[in-house]
């Protein structure tokens, strides 16, 4: 926990927000400052009512641009620290508040479409938009977004961007940051940023990656303009294989991909992974996964060259209807958070996964190393009832891996992410960079991969840092998130002396 530098105290800052915005955009209920502490990093200890992190001041529920900037620049003259927030579905502890006194700057009200342009395939939003509400309203006009997380029935925009959020149809429309092509950002000191929508330019670099992916540590984003695309769904075809060992399947992944074809879903299962979701047919065995999506002559070439490859391998072939009737369940809206968190109290029991990238020579490398990692180092192993994992989006140089552990809990809750969590997920962080694999795919840096950031980026880190310098000098924005801060979380785990809990295996 980081101390308040701010020059004024909690009582000075609410009566000084008060002049900024209007007082009815201020929440002072305890309940909904507790929630706003944390993100589900710490949904087990925040299932039983225990929040550890210092409670924010306030949170400012903004309504435009301008509510944005006048906060900004208030926190910028009196060192406040701000962590911004829309759809709130956040993992890896970006939204805890790790500085006392913090105003949390919520966007969701700032909740426009603002222009739906079918002739230039594009929309602009306001950053609290939700991702489902769009996708309702473009799949009306025959257009989608194209972007599906998990998260996609709660998501906002601005925290989609913010995160450089995937989507589970990404090996055919890309991850976020290939859909924005415009935006609007806000800086400390309440500097208003445009970023215009044009489909390329050469003048520089491209600056709208100064923001996408910033995690509100330099910047909060107020408005994006997207890509869309058709959406043709008649056109679907679902393809599923069994197959023995994951090599075997990344080969298969790998081949349909470099020779040229990106069909919407990619996915391998391990055969541990692959029994919490296909287990009326995995049979013990590897599960893959394509979808074809897109111009009917487009999937049935795609089709094809899925079929062709499969047959150059050992395989069980899956009937399509039953991966047809996976891909209708994907999405985790609330009432699977409230089933999970039903879980958690009743039987002591949760899972989570932690998703880094690697090349296609270095994946299957760094998921055995993992494996092996934990069975013979982690001295709670037992405790595990689930340890796999699978691969999910793919490109012409590598795939991504998601590593996946359930356990049962056996401590008190103050005690399960230093227990669990947190040393599982350091052994895939430090496996996947020993590997030269990047140690986050997609759920961000957060404040819990902190540690690793620069170890990350070796000697890119200095441009990292001068990005920080340059935007946020007085460091009010999300401390402790991406960028290293004195007094922040540091987990015990990035210490290898510490790891578990000062028991070395």
């Amino acid at each position: 926990m980081i101390e308040s530098i701010a020059t004024l105290d909690r009582a000075e800052i609410l009566a000084h927000l008060a002049t900024v915005v209007r007082p009815e955009q201020i929440d002072t209920d305890d309940q909904h400052l507790l929630d706003a502490s944390v993100d589900r990093f710490k949904k087990y200890q925040a299932v039983h009512g225990i929040h550890d992190a210092p409670t924010p001041v306030a949170i400012v529920n903004a309504e435009s641009t301008e509510d944005v900037a006048a906060v900004l620049a208030f926190a910028d003259e009196h060192l406040v620290n701000v962590v911004p927030r829309t759809g709130r579905t956040g993992t890896e502890g970006g939204l805890e508040t790790s500085v006392v006194d913090t105003i949390v700057l919520d966007c969701s009200r700032m909740d426009a479409v603002l222009r739906i342009d079918p002739e230039n395939m594009q929309a602009t939003l306001q950053a609290g938009v939700p991702l489902q509400r769009l996708e309702d309203e473009l799949r009306q006009q025959g257009l989608t977004t194209g972007h599906s997380p998990q998260s996609k029935p709660l998501a906002q925009y601005g925290g989609l961007v913010a995160t450089r959020s995937i989507g589970q149809f990404s090996t055919l429309y890309g991850a976020i940051e290939d859909m924005v092509v415009g935006l609007e950002a806000v800086f400390p000191g309440g500097r208003v940023r445009r970023i215009k929508a044009v489909p390329r330019r050469s003048a520089g670099p491209d600056i709208r990656h100064v923001v996408i992916g910033n995690e509100g540590a330099l910047c909060v984003i107020t408005e994006v303009t997207i890509k869309v695309f058709r959406y043709q769904p008649e056109n679907n075809e679902f393809h599923g294989a069994l197959v023995d060992d994951m090599r075997t399947g990344i080969a298969i992944l790998r081949e349909v991909i470099v020779n040229g074809f990106h069909p919407s879903v990619v996915r391998l299962y391990s055969p541990e992974d692959a029994n919490q979701h296909f287990s009326h047919f995995s049979n013990g065995k590897c599960v893959v996964v394509f979808v074809a999506e897109g111009p009917a002559g487009i999937v049935r070439a795609t089709s094809a060259e899925i079929q062709r490859v499969l047959g150059q391998h050992p395989h069980e072939p899956v009937d399509p209807a039953l991966i047809e009737a996976w891909f209708d369940q994907l999405n985790w809206g609330q009432d699977k958070i409230d089933a999970e968190k039903r879980t958690m109290l009743q039987d002591r029991h949760l899972g989570y996964t932690t998703e880094i990238s690697a090349d296609w020579s270095a994946v299957c490398d760094v998921y055995d190393a993992v494996m092996h990692r934990i069975r013979t180092e982690y001295p709670h192993a037992d405790d595990l009832t689930m340890l796999g994992g699978h691969s999910s989006h793919s490109y012409q140089t590598g795939t991504n891996m998601y590593f996946v552990y359930d356990y049962r809990i056996d401590c008190s809750p103050e005690e399960e992410i230093e227990k669990y969590h947190i040393p599982l997920n350091a052994i895939i962080v430090e496996e996947a960079l020993r590997h030269g694999g990047s140690m986050v795919h997609h759920h961000g840096v957060g404040k819990y991969r902190t540690p690793w950031v620069e170890e990350e980026h070796g000697s890119a880190f200095a441009i990292m840092r001068g990005l920080k310098e340059q935007f946020d000098p007085k460091g009010i924005m999300n401390k402790g998130t991406i960028f290293p801060a004195p007094g922040a979380i540091q987990p015990a785990a990035a210490d290898p002396d510490t790891r578990f809990g000062n028991v070395r295996a």
